[in-house]
């Protein structure tokens, strides 16, 4: 095959940053992708209808005037969000869920939750009004391994949480586990989940290469090779709640090149030629439109979009670093060769 056409795809899980940051990356997601959800994780965190849809005018603003990109928000939940906030969040139309970090789990995320019963009366509106609970599945307990904090999450919260909210929908973020895999596969139908390029290309050997890469450094982190292949095996299934969600994360090099480098991994520049890479390698292709195009859409009740995107088998190569705010940002792959290009209709 020379050539692939696919229904525009979305991005189900798209970190922006703000200011001069998302000035350098917006266009990269908005030149391939129809949507995007977009995290709340900034400085101050978004927590209000109000500040959503001050950051997605902000966006827009950054956007060409002829791009019909359309951010999906979400609000960051603390202990103090309360069930007005969830209503008010229900009645918008640009705002779509509502992410929950683990405090101190991942980057921005110290004003996370400290302990998921403080929220329970947000949950249950939540689970009431239909609203998404967007998961950042981890637990931050210091004594746990860093490469058990997703299953140990599952056994300690996740099974609990869905045990007393039933109805609840949630989506279990950026997977990377056989034991999440199992969990979205044994859930109901308002169970889902987003993977990304990164914990379908690599396992936790990457991060050793001849040396420590800190490019490949992430959160969740890399894992083990049967974990890979169990995620890889999720989506290329075809399964419908399994879909596209890049984790795309920007960082300058001279924060992830530190003594503290930062966790994150920025594969927005050519996110959708990563996926039909990986489809291809595994021989499946053919299911990478319900993967990247339907699955999301019709999980969130959304209407799937209406344009196309074509991509061409060619290689070329990945820039070693690209321009983001007055530093650099090293994207994933840096300086090797990807053998599908998109281009536009």
């Amino acid at each position: 095959m020379d050539s692939l056409t696919i229904i525009r795809p979305d991005d189900f899980h798209l970190h922006l940053r703000d200011q001069t940051a998302m000035k350098s990356v917006v266009h990269d997601s908005a030149r391939q992708f129809a949507r995007a959800i977009i995290m709340p994780n900034l400085k101050p965190p978004v927590t209000t209808v109000e500040m959503a849809l001050s950051y997605r005018r902000d966006i827009l603003q950054c956007l060409p005037k002829d791009n019909n990109f359309d951010p999906l928000m979400t609000l960051y939940l603390t202990d103090n969000t309360s069930t007005d906030d969830i209503l008010a969040l229900s009645l918008n139309k640009h705002v779509h869920g509502i992410k929950y970090y683990p405090a101190g789990a991942t980057t921005n995320s110290d004003m996370g939750v400290t302990d998921i019963e403080k929220v329970y009366p947000v949950l249950e509106k939540m689970a009431e009004l239909g609203v998404p609970l967007l998961i950042h599945g981890e637990v931050t307990n210091p004594e746990v391994d860093n490469f058990d904090r997703e299953q140990v999450f599952i056994e300690k919260v996740l099974v609990s949480l869905l045990d007393r909210f039933a109805d609840l929908k949630i989506v279990f973020e950026h997977i990377t586990t056989q034991e999440a895999v199992q969990f979205v596969l044994q859930s109901s139908d308002n169970v889902a989940a987003t993977i990304t390029p990164q914990h379908l290309m690599f396992n936790r050997n990457s991060l050793f290469n001849k040396g420590l890469r800190p490019h490949y450094f992430c959160l969740p982190v890399l894992k083990r090779e049967h974990h890979r292949n169990a995620v890889l095996e999720a989506a290329t299934s075809g399964h419908p709640r399994f879909f596209l969600g890049t984790d795309s994360a920007p960082h300058a090099r001279t924060e992830k090149e530190s003594h503290c480098g930062c966790a994150g991994i920025y594969s927005a520049h050519s996110a959708i030629e990563f996926y039909a890479e990986i489809f291809e390698e595994n021989g499946s292709l053919d299911k990478l439109e319900q993967f990247a195009s339907k699955n999301g859409a019709h999980f969130y009740g959304l209407p799937e979009n209406m344009d196309t995107i074509t991509l061409i088998k060619q290689d070329w190569k990945i820039p070693n670093s690209l321009p983001f705010a007055d530093n650099e940002v090293i994207p994933m792959m840096a300086g090797e060769v990807l053998r599908w290009k998109l281009i536009h209709p």
